[in-house]
């Protein structure tokens, strides 16, 4: 029984430290008292017991306070994707006045006086366009940009809107969702978050996964989403989410309402041609460590 008073000790220790909200932190905190209560008589508690530390370890890893710095200078992010990204002028100026308008908002009236979730009520980029076209790249470079983590959320074949909203902890094999599995990725509660493939999920189940995406990236409801697993709401608001899909046929036209789709073109024979010589096969001859004089 020293064991697991000691890993009480331990998952207290977590809590102090997560800066969760007090609710939150109360919550918990009966939740290990009553545990530590019940295991005092019998080892058969520990089931349970186990249950509410994979729970703990979850509520206590999430990014609840911690953000990262925006840097929003157009030169550099100019400089980002014309570095990772060849051609596609058009897509890039639409990026460019996007981080713009974030800028202008912060300049004429303060980060500290707007609140940061209020800069992020601009219609979401949703790249559209053929596999290949650098939809992916794009968003990476938005992030590294901005200075904020960079997370993927897979859509293709997604067949349950309970992938994303997480599972009640009713349920013994009770999985968390995947938006609050990409910020504990990210560490930050501020990172840019790719819905990678949106027009590809399950038609079965189609109604219900756009059901959660208009909750999630509308910005009066995503300050308070909710979990089924985490059972608490946690401010999405800070979130830039980035979309893409290979067309928008199958988008809900409630989540297109959210979205600014942007076409990518396809390259043409000489474009892929410098890309293929500037871009694609430099990188793979660093990543196979090859010089240029042996090739």
């Amino acid at each position: 029984m020293s064991k697991l008073a000691d890993m009480i000790t331990g998952l207290r220790g977590r809590i102090r430290k997560a800066q969760m909200p007090p609710a939150l932190e109360s919550r918990v905190s009966t939740m290990l008292d009553e545990t530590e209560r019940l295991t005092g008589n019998s080892l058969e508690t520990l089931p349970h017991f186990e249950q509410i530390a994979k729970y703990v370890e979850w509520v206590t890893s999430l990014p609840w306070n911690i953000r990262t710095q925006d840097h929003l200078d157009l030169s550099h992010a100019a400089e980002i994707l014309h570095k990772h990204h060849y051609g596609l002028e058009p897509v890039k100026d639409r990026i460019l006045e996007y981080l713009a308008v974030l800028k202008l908002q912060i300049d004429q009236q303060g980060e500290k006086d707007l609140g940061v979730h209020k800069l992020m009520r601009a219609p979401i980029l949703c790249l559209v366009g053929l596999v290949g076209t650098g939809k992916t790249t794009l968003a990476y470079s938005i992030a590294e940009a901005m200075g904020r983590k960079f997370v993927r959320i897979p859509f293709g074949g997604m067949s349950d809107a309970l992938e994303l909203r997480g599972q009640s902890r009713v349920r013994p094999d009770a999985e968390v969702g995947l938006v609050m599995k990409a910020l504990r990725f990210a560490g930050s509660k501020n990172p840019v978050v790719l819905l990678d493939e949106l027009d590809r999920v399950a038609e079965s189940t189609r109604g219900d996964i756009m059901g959660v995406l208009v909750e999630l990236l509308d910005p009066e409801q995503n300050a308070a989403f909710t979990d089924h697993y985490i059972d608490f709401p946690f401010d999405l608001s800070e979130v830039l989410f980035v979309a893409n899909a290979n067309n928008t046929t199958h988008i809900a036209t409630a989540v297109l309402d959210r979205l600014e789709p942007i076409q990518m073109p396809s390259y043409t024979d000489a474009e892929k041609i410098k890309i293929g010589r500037d871009y694609v096969l430099p990188r793979l001859m660093r990543e196979s460590g090859l010089r240029e004089a042996q090739l």
